[in-house]
């Protein structure tokens, strides 16, 4: 193990076909995914003596490549709700997904253990922190609790079921996802995940703090976060650039 062998390796993760196609190469942001954990192991391999020299210092990591975060606005999102979707579960899920900003795993697996009720604090999903192993508390309001056909009170609910029971995803329920979202009559490329983006976008639109956001998205750096930010700020200017004065 040497800097030339992660030099080399690097350039095998920014060239080499995906998995998925051999005719479409792996994407920069998934080689910065695999060529980081590489670098994670390396540094503690150095912190706890296996290594004498720091690799993962020596060896710069690949530069993230900005994506596009689609998002849907707040009348599309009122336009979906409205929208028949013959897959319930999965028409709740996104809508709660949406007030929430829970990706789809997290909301998979929610159950009603994970969700607390009180007249002060209102509705809290509860989540245990792998480092610190305490709970943390995330608030969610009475409109995304709707979403889950729950009783009032989440402590009426057997704990250790599902909240969401049935809800699946593959590449049938994305195709069918995308139908709705036509049928609602939005011309945009929506999977489950944007509405994750949805809640961001929105959250920062309405004027909620980044670092209120950051946190609330569980986002280890703001940097992440900061990302919406951009996407804001560009439909600010493309909203300021409409209006325009006929001087000539």
């Amino acid at each position: 193990m040497n800097e030339n062998l992660l030099e080399q390796f690097k350039e095998y993760l920014l060239t080499t076909k995906s998995r998925k196609s051999d005719k479409v190469r792996l994407s920069q942001n998934s080689a910065v995914s695999y060529f980081n954990k590489i670098k994670g192991v390396l540094k503690q391999a150095f912190k706890d003596g296996y290594l004498q020299i720091d690799l993962n210092a020596k060896v710069e990591s690949i530069k993230t490549e900005e994506t596009r975060r689609e998002f849907v606005t707040i009348e599309e999102l009122n336009a979906l709700a409205k929208t028949p979707f013959k897959n319930e579960v999965m028409k709740r899920a996104a809508l709660f997904s949406a007030l929430t900003g829970l990706a789809f795993k997290e909301i998979q697996n929610l159950t009603w253990g994970d969700i607390s009720f009180t007249k002060d604090s209102g509705y809290n999903i509860i989540s245990k922190r792998q480092k610190t192993h305490r709970d943390n508390y995330l608030p969610i309001s009475s409109q995304a609790y709707s979403f889950t056909n729950g009783k009032t009170d989440p402590n009426d609910m057997d704990k250790i079921e599902k909240v969401f029971q049935g809800l699946k995803y593959s590449a049938y329920v994305n195709k069918e996802l995308q139908r709705w979202v036509k049928d609602a009559g939005i011309d945009k490329d929506i999977t489950f995940h944007c509405f994750r983006h949805t809640f961001a976008t929105l959250q920062l639109f309405n004027g909620t703090d980044i670092y209120t956001v950051s946190k609330m998205l569980g986002h280890k750096n703001l940097s992440t976060t900061q990302i919406y930010a951009k996407v804001v700020d560009q439909s600010k200017r493309i909203a300021a650039d409409k209006i325009k004065l006929e001087l000539d």
